[in-house]
């Protein structure tokens, strides 16, 4: 049987990874999957559809992560303790530099170090992206959507939306005409 996970607990990593991590709800992902996987909570194959409801579902994809992976570990509670978890470093971080950056906004060692992260936050959204895709795109059709999407996205600057419903209208058409 599984050992139940205390709300403590699910607090407890969800503030680490909160802590710890810069950039966002994908940075968070290869900590989330760390942290969750190595406790035994989800399993490798869970996570990616926990980023992926998260990325559809509306709001802050870092909190929806919190929220569904909460909810897979102690249902409404689980989903409360993991979501304060997540931003309750962030808003203490963000609280503390805005009552002291003014002071320190035009140094130009503050300014070198924000440009020097950028670049970390770059591969801690490409390594969890790249590990995913490989795991989910089995065939050469799936790689061409992914490919495809990424490059409509990334050069040509299309809605993920229209993306998403031409994905879903070719599927449904595709499937109709196999089931005839």
């Amino acid at each position: 049987m599984e050992k139940r996970v205390s709300l403590w607990q699910i607090f407890a990593v969800f503030a680490k990874i909160g802590a710890f991590t810069i950039g966002g709800g994908y940075a968070m992902i290869p900590l989330i999957q760390a942290e969750l996987s190595k406790r035994g909570w989800i399993g490798e194959d869970e996570l990616p559809d926990i980023v992926a409801i998260s990325q559809s579902a509306p709001g802050v994809m870092a909190v929806n992560i919190s929220i569904f992976a909460g909810n897979r570990l102690r249902g409404i509670k689980g989903s409360i303790a993991a979501t304060l978890g997540s931003i309750l470093p962030s808003f203490i971080i963000i609280l503390a530099i805005a009552m002291f950056f003014s002071a320190f906004k035009d140094n130009p060692y503050v300014e070198r170090a924000f440009r020097g992260i950028r670049p970390v936050v770059i591969a801690l959204i490409a390594v969890p992206m790249v590990n995913m895709a490989r795991r989910s795109c089995k065939t050469w059709w799936a790689w061409l959507i992914a490919v495809a999407s990424l490059l409509l996205v990334a050069f040509l600057s299309v809605s993920p939306i229209y993306i998403i419903i031409c994905v879903m209208v070719i599927g449904f058409t595709v499937t109709y005409y196999k089931m005839k």
